[in-house]
């Protein structure tokens, strides 16, 4: 049996494996971390499957070195001794005054159970785990989530229910629909980061590896223990989450139901911090999380660099200090002057400049359409076109790219963007991969850091055109809605109208730079000289990271294969919808 204990050191009182039991007996464990007098304190909560008592370095060398080496105050003011993958460091936190409660969610570390990730189980259990924090003796009711991917994203999920003493979250860098921003990007299965993922990071802590995983830095004990099971014994105690997802193709199945909160319902005080770099799994659900749910104080954030590496910054840290402070301390700091949304204006060469506005899509936005000709060459151009083309292009290749001329000034395009397509397949079905890229006036591509691979593009987009289907009531101009609820074949030789999200992003273009948008049949790679080395088992930096749409059972030659035919002049007016800024006055 697990062995609750408390002791004081470096500066806290510690609590290890404090047991909370659920309404179906099953008993969790977390670690809190207090101010050692006695007192009434504001609770920052997070309930995940990467072991509350696995120390960051241990668990993830490359990332914490790539970190601090280039991120020096991530380090500073600290220990470290509590680092803990994608939460906050308490070391940081409880000397303001905050207890810190870290849960290791069902199946997970120290707590015993079936582990189903982000199922109606777990949200249940984080509802009851901010109950019982807020009833606690040292708590002054008032419960924050606050945490990075995982620890963000089932923010989402539990704000909905509404739980009591939920006081505010900060849901940083993570995805709020599971079928939409990470499983099925427009209805293609991105196979290879649930399997990568889930091997690598979760099934390695699960609750019951015991003396065959991690001993920890922290207490000295198992990190997924005390017990140790067999190979047999953990298998049938956890999800088999490849199949699930696989088997699971539309989003109105069942499985996603409890995995596709109605935003609609959040109410509570929110933060979503985004990363322009997130495409593939969070970005979208930051801004969707922001615009979608009904709080009358929320607040929206995107930046750029590696995923993770904000939130425990300087930068970070007092943005959401800034933020808790207010409410659930309601500290007088200001922060009821702070603007709706604050954006790091991303420019070539990872250059950003910080800058605030009203609301999200920006309301001075020119919504501006660039339309696609290919009568003669590959143009995007600000006139419609008067003469028909077509382009053909192998259904499973590198596809063809669109160009405009040289742009005449400075021009910044921030926002959610689409495109218009109008397609013809050989076969039933046909997977479109879209791509925004910006070149330089030699045509050199201008890629980023992105949150996950080093080498990235402006954004993506993607639609299995079968999935083409879109909901007018949740569509925008800028943001169509797809209801991923019925397949619709196509006819061979047809020609489709196909209108396809592109997530958002930013980028300052400047005066003689070109803007692409490349029409694929697979995933984006980076043309230039890449360094493979991910630092993580199980997939390669090239582009698009783990993020790729590889799955033979998701796309057969036969369905998939053969060629696409984009149409473009005046009975199929293609287009690329861009948010040109203009300068605030």
């Amino acid at each position: 049996m697990s062995q609750y204990y408390s002791e004081v050191r470096d500066g806290m009182c510690i609590e290890w494996d404090v047991p909370i039991e659920m309404d179906d007996e099953v008993v969790l464990r977390a670690d809190v971390y207090r101010p050692p007098e006695e007192g009434k304190y504001p609770v920052i909560l997070s309930y995940g499957p990467y072991g509350k008592w696995l120390h960051f370095e241990d668990g993830y060398v490359h990332q914490w070195e790539q970190m601090t080496e280039e991120y020096p105050d991530v380090v500073a003011g600290s220990t470290n001794k509590y680092q803990n993958w994608e939460t906050v460091d308490p070391e940081k936190w409880v000397p303001d005054e905050y207890a810190v409660v870290r849960v290791d969610s069902r199946g997970s570390g120290r707590s015993p159970g079936y582990l189903n990730v982000w199922s109606d189980r777990e949200t249940r259990d984080l509802e009851q785990c901010i109950k019982w924090a807020g009833d606690q003796n040292w708590s002054n009711n008032k419960v924050g989530l606050n945490g990075i991917s995982y620890y963000a994203m089932n923010q989402w999920q539990v704000a909905q229910r509404r739980p009591e003493y939920l006081a505010a979250i900060c849901a940083w860098e993570g995805a709020a629909d599971w079928y939409r921003d990470a499983a099925y990007h427009g209805g293609i299965y991105s196979g290879l980061f649930p399997k990568s993922w889930y091997d690598r990071q979760v099934k390695t802590v699960q609750n019951g590896v015991g003396e065959n995983g991690y001993r920890s830095s922290l207490t000295g004990g198992w990190v997924s223990g005390p017990e140790t099971l067999s190979e047999e014994q953990l298998g049938a105690n956890r999800v088999d989450l490849d199949n699930h997802w696989a088997s699971n193709n539309l989003a109105t199945d069942d499985y996603w139901a409890p995995r596709i909160p109605d935003l609609s319902r959040i109410e509570v005080p929110l933060l979503s911090a985004g990363n322009w770099g997130g495409h593939g799994l969070h970005l979208r659900g930051n801004v969707e999380g922001f615009t979608q749910a009904t709080s009358t104080e929320k607040y929206l954030e995107i930046h750029g660099g590696a995923h993770w590496t904000g939130f425990y910054t300087d930068y970070g840290v007092e943005l959401q200090k800034r933020f808790f402070d207010y409410y659930l301390k309601d500290k007088d700091n200001g922060w009821e002057e702070q603007p709706p949304v604050q954006l790091q204006i991303r420019y070539p060469g990872e250059k950003f400049e910080q800058r605030t506005e009203d609301a999200w899509p920006i309301p001075r936005t020119e919504w501006t359409r660039y339309y696609l000709d290919a009568s003669e060459g590959l143009s995007l151009g600000a006139e419609e076109p008067t003469v028909k083309g077509s382009i053909t292009y192998d259904a499973l290749g590198d596809g063809v790219t669109f160009l405009t001329d040289p742009f005449e000034e400075e021009t910044e395009l921030t926002g959610p963007m689409s495109a218009k397509l109008f397609v013809e397949s050989d076969t039933e079905d046909a997977d479109l991969f879209l791509v925004l890229r910006v070149f330089k006036p030699d045509l050199e591509e201008v890629v980023f850091r992105g949150a996950i691979d080093p080498h990235k593009p402006v954004a993506n987009g993607w639609l299995r055109a079968s999935h083409r289907k879109v909901d007018e009531q949740k569509s925008e101009p800028w943001r169509p809605y797809h209801t991923h609820d019925e397949i619709q074949p196509l006819e061979p030789g047809e020609i489709y109208e196909l209108d396809i999200e592109i997530w958002p992003s930013c980028i300052v273009v400047p005066e003689r730079y070109r803007v692409g948008l490349s029409v694929r049949g697979t995933d984006y790679e980076y043309p230039g000289d890449v360094d493979t080395d991910s630092g993580l088992p199980g997939y390669e930096f090239t582009g698009s990271g783990p993020f790729v749409h590889i799955d033979p059972r998701d796309r057969p030659v036969e369905t998939y294969g053969g060629d696409v035919t984009i149409h473009t002049g005046p009975d199929h007016q293609a287009s690329l919808l861009l948010p040109v800024v203009p300068k605030k006055e």
